[in-house]
């Protein structure tokens, strides 16, 4: 299928035809993204999009913090600087409850039922989707298997923390500019507070107990946040407390680490021949020892431009979408954005080039992010109420200050837990 064949499919699904017109005149459409590969990417698929449509695409390609920061704030505030931002489980449902975005109704044929159940469900508020994903994500271990052979370990799936810290041990080579372990370590909620927090989840930690009060001065928090500075300490790169997905995907790339535990999506762009995936490891309680996220699109309430806006949003998350990337020349089927829909998996093409689909699956489908006795709070790495990212970006600062060694475990979690308690009193929860 051409790529012009494809957009011509996605006409049905409620595209205008490039010689149309949207009733408000609209041909222009601002979209705030993350700039991550699968986003930088769609940039020149659209161009497609924009030659059939005669839509024009202004993209906003922010950093992931930043991103998050400033689609809040405008959001919040109805600036209106944007048509389109991209969001993910954290946002979606709290936003849609507060009204600050659209509600997505699309066409029979762009066949919701067919996104995975976990992002449909993250994505959405009283069983109203509020933003569509444009792919979906869980976390897992990422290794060298030349490497880890060569010296003598392997990371199974579920393995303990001990077992993995070995592994990083092993495969450590500083002289020779390789990293045991690469993982993230750069301030923020949905950066080093994400990873951070699975593996406080599996270590038996809870950021609120059931009266929703700080649990970061606990035990097993301790116990969580010193292993992970311990380990990247011990075989981390230097500089670890500045690293997001970004960096460490090419660190990765340029050969430099021997295991990375992050998004299954960076598998899509690994370069090494010799990776191998394992899930993610746990320290005896494997519920939430791995996250669910997914990068969507929505709509800032009151857009003059919702009619285009939610166009394109069908189209960019569609199959069409996915078979768009599969033949494009510069991309291919190893390339396509995944975790979004079932039917990508078994596309023929696809399953011959991405050996970490069944790895990925598995994790996306073995994500915990429902309230239980241990976490009694909706969210994997992140808790599901509209004061988390204020409470998780003072916890990152925190963690990059014990990872930098600026402050020790306890200095920072001390200084953590007294924020989210003052937040959250300030909140009215207690």
């Amino acid at each position: 299928m051409s790529l012009k064949s494809t957009l011509s499919a996605a006409t049905a699904l409620g595209l205008i035809s490039a010689a149309g017109a949207y009733a408000d005149g609209h041909s222009e459409l601002t979209i705030a993204i993350v700039n991550n590969g699968h986003m930088i990417n769609m940039q020149t698929v659209a161009e497609a999009y924009t030659a059939e449509t005669g839509v024009e695409l202004n993209w906003v390609s922010l950093e992931e913090g930043v991103l998050r920061e400033q689609v809040t704030s405008d959001t919040a505030t109805g600036g209106g600087q944007y048509d389109i931002i991209n969001i993910g489980m954290q946002e979606a449902p709290i936003w849609g409850q507060a009204g600050w975005i659209e509600p997505l109704n699309f066409s029979d044929d762009y066949d919701v039922d067919d996104i995975l159940p976990a992002m449909r469900a993250g994505l959405s508020y009283e069983g109203t989707l509020y933003a569509a994903p444009f792919y979906g994500e869980s976390s897992m271990v990422m290794y060298r298997g030349d490497l880890a052979d060569a010296a003598g370990v392997s990371i199974a799936d579920n393995d303990s923390w001990e077992n993995v810290a070995a592994a990083a041990a092993a495969m450590h080579d500083p002289d020779n500019g390789v990293y045991g372990a690469c993982l993230r370590g750069k301030p923020g909620w949905g950066d080093n507070g994400a990873f951070i927090t699975t593996v406080a989840n599996s270590f038996g930690a809870a950021w609120f107990d059931a009266d929703m009060r700080p649990q970061l001065d606990s035990p097993e928090w301790n116990a969580a946040v010193t292993f992970y500075v311990d380990l990247l300490q011990s075989y981390g790169p230097p500089g670890s407390e500045g690293n997001s997905f970004n960096e460490i995907l090419a660190l990765y790339n340029e050969d430099r680490c021997g295991l990375w535990i992050d998004a299954t999506i960076a598998a899509s762009f690994l370069e090494n021949e010799n990776v191998r995936y394992a899930q993610s490891p746990n320290a005896g309680n494997p519920v939430g020892a791995n996250w669910l996220w997914a990068w969507a699109f929505a709509i800032p309430a009151g857009s003059p431009n919702a009619e285009a806006a939610q166009d394109f949003i069908e189209w960019a998350t569609s199959k069409d979408y996915v078979q768009a990337v599969g033949n494009h020349p510069e991309f291919g089927w190893g390339s396509v954005p995944t975790g979004q829909r079932a039917s990508t998996y078994e596309i023929p093409e696809f399953q011959a080039v991405a050996g970490f689909a069944e790895a990925e699956l598995a994790a996306i489908d073995s994500a915990a992010p429902e309230a239980t006795d241990l976490k009694p709070y909706v969210g994997v790495q992140f808790v599901a109420i509209p004061e988390f990212p204020e409470i998780g970006s003072a916890f990152g600062q925190e963690m990059a200050a014990a990872l930098s060694g600026a402050k020790t475990v306890e200095e920072a979690l001390a200084a953590a837990q007294a924020a989210a308690d003052a937040i959250m009193q300030e909140a009215g929860y207690y």
